[in-house]
C-alpha cells in the first residue's frame, strides 16, 4: 500500500475551472504555484463539494493551502508525447490571503481564515505498524 499525503502552500496561478463528471458530480482544477522565485506549479483537482467551494471563493492571486494524496497522472502533451503530471487530489483547503483584497481593513485575521474540508482522510490512514521507515 502506498500513501502519499501532502500539504502545500502557494499562489493561484490561474482561475479554478469547473467541469461535471458523467454522473453529474463537479470536478474542479486549478494550478498552484509553490515558488514565489520561480514558476513551480501543481495541479489541484477538487471534487463534490470542494469543487464548488474552490469555485466559489477562490481565484488567481490568492494565497492558499491544500492538503491531500499526492499523484501523478499522464497526460498528453501539445506534441503528443505524454507527460506526467504531479497533482494533489484535495480533501481540503484553506485561504490565507485573496487578490480581490482592496485596502488593510478587508485583510483577514488568523481566525477569520476560511477552511473548507469535504471528508477525512481515514479510509487512507495506516497504522504506525504499518509505515515503512
Amino acid at each position: 500500500m502506498s500513501i502519499a499525503k501532502a500539504v502545500i502552500s502557494g499562489t493561484v496561478y490561474r482561475n479554478p475551472e469547473k467541469r461535471f463528471t458523467g454522473n453529474n458530480i463537479p470536478v474542479t482544477s486549478f494550478t498552484l504555484n509553490i515558488d514565489e522565485k520561480e514558476q513551480s506549479l501543481i495541479r489541484v483537482i477538487a471534487r463534490g463539494n470542494n469543487a464548488e467551494s474552490i469555485e466559489q471563493a477562490v481565484s488567481k492571486g490568492d494565497r492558499i493551502v491544500v492538503e491531500g494524496r499526492l499523484q501523478v497522472s499522464n497526460i498528453q502533451g501539445e506534441d503528443g508525447t505524454e507527460k506526467k503530471v504531479m497533482e494533489i487530489d484535495l480533501s481540503s483547503f484553506e485561504i490565507l490571503g485573496s487578490s480581490n483584497m482592496q485596502n488593510a481593513s478587508a485583510k483577514k485575521t488568523a481566525d477569520e481564515v476560511v477552511k473548507f474540508s469535504e471528508t477525512e482522510m481515514d479510509d487512507v490512514l495506516i497504522g504506525e505498524e504499518e509505515i515503512p521507515f
